[in-house]
């Protein structure tokens, strides 16, 4: 891979992708569960769930450097807009691509198989994903990102790619949502967490920087928490008792979180973010394994 494509597939934040795999993921192991699954479906929602993820972290290179929330001082990854590696008028061209190329065919599949609701749904997701960073009044910059993180990465995510499959919405789709959900808001917290300096000098009104450091601390452990007693209230609801593997799974990051609640700051907690993205997937496999035993 040459040094050019290496640069933007880390603005992609593969490590982060994650989190729009496992709810696909999920949604579809339930769809097989129910056996409505459908392959064109689940493709399609796989393919613009990390369409609009990857559309949303170039809008957010782009953005924060423009806002000044990239300096020489950030702590995590480098940015490739902010260290000028990629200029901002071809991150905003390949974040347009990626919008018309992936996550507007893979919508059309979904409402040509299950109709309207899923072009308002696909757009809403694809303007909540540019204006997490973009414009005056911006998602992140007001401290939402947990919350949307948690809606758009979980409960709708999940349902969606159900209803998408066997053309019904089921409540147990939207209660495996909030376990996928509550990863996906803890990945956010964290970097929150990590960049609590910065993003206040930048005034961006994150949760960590409106309700302050210890507060972050503690709602990276309680989401974790959340995740894994979804988990058991599945196995419990289904009686399909292998899905509290996936609870069980987060067990691994008990060492992230006390490095959270013992005070962990800046960049040692790359590594925590590192880990959360990993048990992400971890609990999106063994959760859609444990939904079909």
């Amino acid at each position: 891979m040459s040094e050019r494509w290496r640069v933007w597939f880390a603005a992609t934040r593969p490590r982060t992708l994650t989190a729009g795999f496992a709810p696909v993921a999920v949604g579809s192991a339930l769809a097989q569960g129910d056996t409505v699954f459908h392959l064109a479906s689940a493709g399609a929602a796989l393919t613009g769930a990390l369409g609009i993820q990857i559309a949303c972290n170039f809008a957010n290179d782009l953005f924060d450097a423009r806002k000044g929330a990239d300096t020489d001082e950030r702590l995590g990854p480098t940015r490739a807009v902010a260290s000028g590696l990629i200029s901002a008028r071809a991150m905003l061209i390949a974040t347009v691509l990626v919008v018309v190329l992936v996550v507007v065919p893979s919508v059309t599949v979904l409402a040509l198989r299950a109709g309207w609701p899923f072009i308002v749904l696909g757009g809403v997701s694809v303007a909540c994903a540019i204006l997490y960073t973009a414009s005056g009044w911006s998602i992140a910059y007001h401290g939402l990102g947990e919350l949307f993180a948690f809606l758009f990465f979980g409960p709708i995510a999940v349902a969606g790619t159900y209803a998408a499959q066997a053309l019904s919405w089921s409540w147990l789709s939207v209660i495996a949502g909030i376990g996928c959900g509550c990863l996906a808001a803890a990945l956010i917290g964290v970097n929150n967490l990590r960049d609590e300096a910065t993003d206040r000098a930048a005034n961006k009104r994150t949760l960590a920087v409106r309700c302050g450091v210890p507060f972050a601390r503690v709602e990276y452990v309680a989401f974790l928490a959340a995740a894994a007693l979804c988990a058991v209230a599945l196995a419990w609801l289904t009686d399909r008792w292998w899905c509290v593997n996936a609870g069980v799974s987060l067990l691994l990051l008990v060492p992230a979180s006390r490095s959270v609640l013992a005070g962990s700051q800046g960049r040692p907690l790359n590594g925590v973010l590192a880990a959360t993205g990993a048990a992400i997937l971890m609990y999106g496999v063994l959760l859609s394994i444990g939904l079909n035993l």
